[in-house]
């Protein structure tokens, strides 16, 4: 039966049942607008970051919540709170302004709950007891799905997406939004309608408006140097955190920015002296070191390869440019990864685990997700921020430094390309992180001895064409072996020898003949006529007399070094492959055209047998051996193999390394040619005629090109034929014609200092001025 009820004012009947309702209390009504929250305050000469409002405004245009995501510093609440007091200010109507605005820290759970539990106390909602917040915390995220009131939430620093994801308000209403902060960049924030934006460092123009706007408010405009600001912003890497510490202490200590410059650079000072809490004049709340490993712990507790400690190490020594990935999988950085994390313990012991790939890839994903590497992309290199990276040195214990040092440089080693052209932006990248290291752990490298990256370096700029930058780097090398090894040692004579092959290189041939020559004085004195080391130093001296035009002194030192190696290497050792290269261009030089045929054939079967074909060395030799073949008079198989070299090495090589323009020419400058007869057998040439070659510098380990002069010098050859030896010019017409229509051609194209830079060996020596250039 259906019963009936009937009410009477307060009272309620159902079924002969009586309930009482006593009328509500009426309690204070809500005072709008509603602030729960303390917003921070703007800083000091704030950067608006009108590039990342503009973003935002996008994002909102779309109905989107907004995720500000950025490592520690970047000034993600500074920028929030400027948005959040815009809304706040603005006249209050139905398309503007905001009813309640809501700020909590996100950090942790129990923020959230208590902040929403205090805006549900002061929106007066019914159901609220001050003894159950998280009851009326949900009441509050209730009235926010269905209010028409305009509101805005913060929810600031959110450390784990887990924790916030049931309290994310709903704006489904569209009548409100959310607005967070985060150091993560993981997927959990972005989905679900939320627009991540990034939030970098200062652009340059920022980093140098807000120093001279802190500056100058601050009343100490003088403190602020145009050149020297940049250079403070650029040390502190732009991060908006740094500059503003740094702003601060110039004011305090009414320091010049030269002299915080000394200070920055000075690898001794800590960071806590050189930004000290007491320049927070923001109120941030934290030394600067610990802001920037804020999230460490987080990451140490998400982290179950326990490998992401021992990386973060490693990676604060590398450029903060960025190094590849690929550096951490490999075996020599794995084997320090095992014995780096914590030990496993067993009950008969401990045991260390091999390091896996996967562990090293999940550690670094961990470390990104967290913000304290970056990476664009799978491909792209890792990159750590300066102050984040000096903020971990200062976690490592002193006397593991070398250990880690050393290991990041053998797998810096590890994954050197063999030859430069295959991956030329990988070489530069490793040179940049080798000097980087070095450059912070100064002398880990170099003892007990000098490590081979060292000299990898070296070899790297020589390959490239840096010569010039070779010679720079080579010379502060050999000051710093003499510094730390002494005069004798093994890694200074090293080092003395890679110099003599950048002064060559870069055609400093007088420099480069003094200092061979004491070079082999010390060897010779310290390793005997027979180590290794002294003969490539003979070696060396020997392509520095043909470098000075002493051309039968150098014939005698190559044909006795061509002896020695063969007794003692072998025949087929590499390198005596390349004293017997060398040994084909010198017999050229001194006109003894046939044996230097004869060699170079040799050279080039040996070298297609062991090294195969396509070997950039093999292609040395086919070259060497057509150059060969043209001052011997055989011009149509100098032609042929010429150009099937430039095929190899434009293939190969690519059309900008720097031998394959030196193997081309014009073609409309082959036509001379077609007709010539063969060739006397040139006399020998006197030390006014400049001789130039492939050296291989062995202390390299593998032969390099040689290039330094410009287009101009290398036709030089060409000219002194011209000017110097009337005979050979009589019996090779067209050569002269030949020679001077390249003059022309390069005028024409590059005007009279061109640009493009060819091996001294590169312009023809001899009667078929471009039969064969120029190598």
């Amino acid at each position: 039966m259906r019963q009936e009820a009937k009410a009477h004012g307060d009272v309620t009947q159902v079924a002969g049942d009586m309930h009482v309702h006593p009328a509500p209390i009426r309690g204070p009504s809500v005072e709008w607008p509603v602030w729960v929250g303390d917003v921070p305050r703007t800083a000091a000469a704030f950067q608006s970051r009108a590039p990342v409002r503009k973003q935002v405004g996008a994002a909102r245009s779309r109905g989107s919540d907004v995720v500000l995501s950025g490592p520690g510093g970047v000034g993600k609440s500074q920028l929030a709170a400027s948005l959040a007091r815009e809304l706040r200010d603005q006249d209050r109507s139905d398309s503007a302004g905001l009813d309640v605005l809501v700020w909590v820290r996100a950090t942790g759970t129990d923020q959230l709950i208590s902040g929403y539990a205090e805006a549900a106390d002061r929106l007066r909602l019914p159901g609220v007891s001050s003894d159950n917040e998280d009851g009326a915390a949900r009441l509050f995220l209730r009235w926010l799905s269905a209010t028409e009131k305009r509101w805005l939430v913060v929810l600031d620093d959110i450390s784990d997406t887990a924790t916030v994801r049931e309290w994310w308000p709903d704006s489904g209403a569209r009548r409100g939004w959310v607005l967070a902060t985060s150091r993560r960049e993981d997927a959990q924030l972005s989905g679900q309608g939320r627009a991540l934006i990034r939030l970098g460092l200062y652009t340059h123009t920022e980093a140098r408006a807000y120093l001279r706007r802190r500056l100058t408010d601050a009343g100490h405009a003088h403190l602020d140097d145009p050149i020297e600001a940049d250079t403070v912003a650029a040390e502190l890497g732009h991060l908006p955190l740094a500059l503003g510490h740094a702003a601060a202490y110039l004011i305090n200590k009414r320091s010049t920015m030269t002299d915080y410059l000394t200070l920055l650079r000075d690898t001794g000072k800590r960071l806590e002296e050189l930004l000290p809490t007491s320049a927070d004049t923001e109120g941030y709340g934290r030394p600067v070191t610990t802001s920037l490993l804020l999230s460490l712990d987080a990451v140490e507790k998400a982290d179950s390869s326990r490998l992401a400690l021992p990386l973060l190490q490693l990676a604060s020594l590398m450029d903060p440019l960025g190094h590849p990935v690929s550096v951490w999988t490999t075996p020599q950085a794995l084997d320090h990864l095992r014995t780096a994390r914590p030990p496993q313990r067993r009950w008969l012991g401990t045991s260390y685990p091999p390091a896996a790939t996967s562990e090293v890839h999940s550690a670094l994903e961990c470390l990104r997700t967290y913000g304290l590497i970056t990476q664009d992309t799978t491909a792209t290199p890792l990159r750590m921020h300066a102050l984040t990276a000096r903020a971990v040195r200062e976690t490592i214990p002193p006397g593991t430094l070398p250990v880690i040092a050393r290991t990041a440089a053998e797998a810096i080693l590890s994954i050197w390309p063999r030859h430069e052209h295959e991956k030329r932006e990988l070489a530069a990248l490793l040179r940049a992180n080798v000097s980087h290291l070095d450059q912070l752990t100064r002398p880990a490298l170099w003892l007990p001895t000098t490590h081979a990256c060292i000299y990898a370096v070296s070899r790297s700029l020589t390959e490239t064409g840096l010569y010039h930058q070779a010679i720079e780097y080579d010379e502060r090398t050999v000051r710093l072996s003499n510094a730390i090894h002494g005069p004798d040692h093994y890694d200074t004579l090293r080092a003395c020898n890679n110099l003599v092959i950048s002064y060559g290189d870069a055609g400093r041939a007088q420099e480069a003949l003094t200092l061979v020559e004491r070079v082999l004085i010390d060897r010779t004195r310290i390793l005997g006529t027979d180590h290794p080391d002294t003969l490539d130093t003979r070696h060396n001296l020997a392509i520095c007399y043909g470098d000075v035009g002493r051309v039968q002194e150098a014939l005698t030192l190559v044909e006795r070094v061509l002896i020695d190696r063969t007794r003692i290497l072998g025949t087929d050792h590499p390198d005596t492959l390349d004293t017997r290269h060398n040994l084909a261009i010198s017999y050229r030089e001194a006109g003894r055209v046939q044996d230097a045929v004869a060699v170079a054939q040799r050279v080039l079967t040996d070298r297609e047998r062991i090294l195969g074909p396509d070997h950039p060395n093999t292609l040395r030799a086919r070259h060497n051996l057509a150059s060969s073949y043209r001052d011997a008079g055989l011009i149509p198989e100098a032609l042929a193999l010429t150009q099937r070299v430039l095929t190899d090495r434009t293939r190969i090589l690519g059309t900008d390394h720097p031998a394959t323009p030196a193997t081309s020419w014009p073609a409309r400058l082959q036509e001379p040619y077609s007709n010539q007869i063969k060739p006397p057998q040139q006399p020998q040439r006197t030390a006014n005629s400049p001789r130039y070659f492939p050296s291989p510098r062995l202390e390299r380990h593998r032969p390099v090109h040689t290039a330094s002069a410009p287009c101009r010098r290398g036709l030089a050859p060409c000219w002194v034929m011209r000017g110097l030896n009337p005979f050979l010019a009589w019996r090779w017409q067209g050569t002269l014609h030949a020679s001077s229509a390249l003059s022309s051609f390069v005028g024409t194209t590059f005007g009279a200092d061109p640009p493009l830079r060819l091996p001294p060996g590169s312009c023809v020596r001899g009667p078929s001025a471009l039969i064969g250039p120029l190598f």
